[in-house]
């Protein structure tokens, strides 16, 4: 099987299991479950109906409770309106155009809402994304057609890439001698160059540095992405920073007044031919409206006066679209940056565009079909990330096993290790805490900045411990699947609050340490946060992050307390067994790693075991009856 029609026989397997799961979830889980998993909003209120693009009803709705529960809305998301009257029979599907905190904007392609939506509570339900998956397919259909393309004939290994000696080197003042080479390496190269970016050196800076050097000598507009909304966030908020001309496609996850004037959304907004477009769609939804009185009870003339009035709305809603699309592709030729997630790089604002350069950030995290969709609008591509870290979640084993968990950055980097740089000095931790990561997974090679290298919480604090609870009888329990150990979870409070007492003789409450507690799974970190509201700490709960490893990855905090959960006479450690998703959680500190873990179970991988020797090593070895005594 040729390279496009392997990946979409696996990614297709992909999609079977996703959905199987999805649809499981949504049928056999109540209101009050999926609230609690983030896939329903409810009860929600509908704040404002409009008309908008393509003839689409648009709801702005917003959720009244469990406003801080997170949830995996996004934009692009398709949604199902339902009543708790009837959930099965009332339901409408729609898209989510736009989403900001507890709000969203839901396109309904209706002529008119239906009577129940004034009956009972409503909520809306998250549905499977067949759209992700479409768009991908499209991708790698459309690229396996493009057999021609330079770039594919790389990227599929059928071509070497090309390098041209580079212009006069540039000096920038505020990058390193790795980050300046990552700069050359770009600007040489004809196809694809790599940014390999360890934890905490300066990745994003090279990217921001990149876009503005390619600015400057090329005189185009580039296209930056990346897997995640809050990987986009930060790109398009630190771009904005340098002073680029920057639109972003999609709902940014975050809600500041920058990132918000950024959107493409808002930008079209504030264009001169909107203010139109607007008074257009008002007469639009006045004729529409009009119709409407016609919907029971009418003869054979009230009926010709409905489809008139329909028609006469159809067409004006054909005028304002043509106005919108007008503005739209005003606002896109102005900026010299766009950034949007990897498949909202397949927006129509965008789609028959071909950038200078297209980079993919966080390629390590970003599944292969999905980077196509940007490839396929690339002169030149840059991937930049951090195969060492966490790789994307995929559902299907069988997929995963078939070589769909290897990312194209992976493939990348071996095949042309001549394409990349690995950024090797580090701003994030102390050396103790950043020494044992470098060994294992970068060869040695990454240096801690002096800014950082030997700075301590407060005089004489041990920048690093592995707490050893074997012997404590501190045994794990299954949650339905989902590990939790509950006397390591109380041991993990029992230390932070004796550390807070130390900090607190050291800090003000204006300038306290910033803390995450970390465990690799979900109930033992609702383990943990219950904890926390329950007890005397609960002070402490604005300061002290809760989350899991995966959903802590690029992040940092002073410091970081890890909670390795496994304790077991089998030694079983799940999937703490892929040691990259340790390497995020011990890189995530900057003055402080905290370890707590059965050396006993954890021992039975050879990692595990050299991280106990590299600890004992460094004098950071102990064990929890020496705070159990306290």
């Amino acid at each position: 099987m040729d390279y496009f029609g392997n990946l979409l026989a696996l990614l297709k397997l992909e999609q079977i299991e996703d959905r199987n799961s999805f649809q499981t979830s949504l049928t056999t889980l109540s209101i009050t479950q999926r609230k609690k998993n983030g896939n329903t909003w409810f009860p929600i209120h509908i704040k404002k109906i409009t008309i908008e693009r393509g003839d689409y009803i648009a709801l702005e709705i917003e959720r009244s409770n469990d406003q801080e529960t997170i949830h995996h809305f996004k934009s692009g998301a398709s949604v199902a309106l339902f009543s708790n009257l009837d959930s099965v029979n009332h339901r409408i599907v729609g898209q989510v155009s736009y989403l900001v905190e507890n709000k969203m904007k839901v396109m309904l392609h209706l002529d008119e809402l239906p009577d129940w939506i004034h009956n009972g509570k409503l909520g809306i339900d998250l549905l499977f994304d067949e759209y992700s998956y479409k768009q991908m397919q499209n991708a790698l259909l459309e690229a396996s057609k493009s057999n021609k393309n330079p770039l594919i004939q790389v990227l599929i290994g059928e071509r070497q890439p090309v390098f041209f000696s580079s212009a006069t080197p540039i000096s920038l003042d505020r990058l390193n001698a790795n980050q300046q080479l990552a700069i050359e390496k770009i600007r040489s190269a004809n196809d694809i160059a790599i940014i390999h970016g360890p934890p905490g050196t300066g990745k994003t800076t090279t990217i921001i540095e990149a876009c503005k050097v390619l600015l400057k000598e090329r005189n185009c507009q580039l296209l930056v992405v990346a897997p995640s909304n809050t990987a986009v966030d930060l790109l398009t908020d630190q771009l904005l920073k340098a002073q680029i001309n920057v639109t972003r496609i999609g709902s940014p996850s975050r809600v500041t007044p920058e990132l918000l004037h950024a959107t493409l959304d808002e930008q079209i907004s504030q264009t001169s031919s909107i203010k139109e477009v607007k008074k257009i769609r008002k007469r639009a939804n006045q004729f529409r409206e009009m119709a409407r009185k016609y919907k029971r009870n009418f003869g054979k003339e009230e009926r010709i006066q409905r489809q008139t009035l329909f028609a006469e709305a159809a067409k004006l809603i054909k005028e304002a679209d043509a106005l919108e699309q007008y503005a739209t592709e005003s606002v896109i030729k102005n900026a010299q940056v766009i950034t949007a997630t990897l498949v909202g790089a397949g927006h129509y604002s965008i789609k028959n565009i071909c950038f200078e350069a297209v980079i993919i950030d966080e390629a390590a995290q970003a599944l292969e079909p999905a980077c196509w969709i940007p490839i396929l609008k690339a002169k030149k591509l840059i991937l930049a990330g951090d195969h060492q870290q966490l790789p994307p979640t995929i559902k299907s084993v069988s997929a995963a096993n078939q070589g769909l968990k290897e990312t194209l950055l992976e493939k990348c980097i071996h095949l042309y290790p001549q394409s990349g740089v690995m950024l090797q000095e580090q701003y994030r931790m102390h050396t103790s805490i950043m020494s044992f990561s470098s060994q294992k997974f970068y060869q040695s090679s990454l240096i801690a900045h002096s800014s950082v290298a030997n700075t301590l919480l407060f005089p004489n604090d041990q920048p690093l411990q592995f707490i050893d609870t074997v012997g404590c009888g501190f045994d794990e329990r299954d949650d339905e699947g989902s590990i939790y150990n509950l006397e390591e979870a109380s041991f993990v409070l029992h230390y932070l609050s004796m550390l807070s007492t130390s900090l607190s003789q050291h800090y003000s409450p204006e300038n306290y340490p910033r803390i995450a507690i970390i465990s690799p799974y979900a109930s033992q970190v609702d383990k943990l946060k219950a904890l926390l509201e329950a007890r005397s700490l609960s002070i402490y709960k604005d300061k002290v992050t809760i989350n899991t490893i995966d959903g802590f990855q690029g992040q940092e905090r002073d410091i970081v307390i890890i909670s390795l959960t496994r304790s077991n006479q089998e030694r079983k450690i799940g999937f703490l067994s892929d040691i990259r998703r340790m390497n995020v959680a011990m890189t995530r500190a900057k003055k402080k790693l905290v370890m707590v873990g059965d050396s006993l179970t954890l021992s039975k991988l050879p990692f595990y075991a050299d991280l106990i020797t590299y600890s004992e090593k460094e004098h950071a070895y102990y064990s929890a009856w020496e705070y159990l005594n306290n």
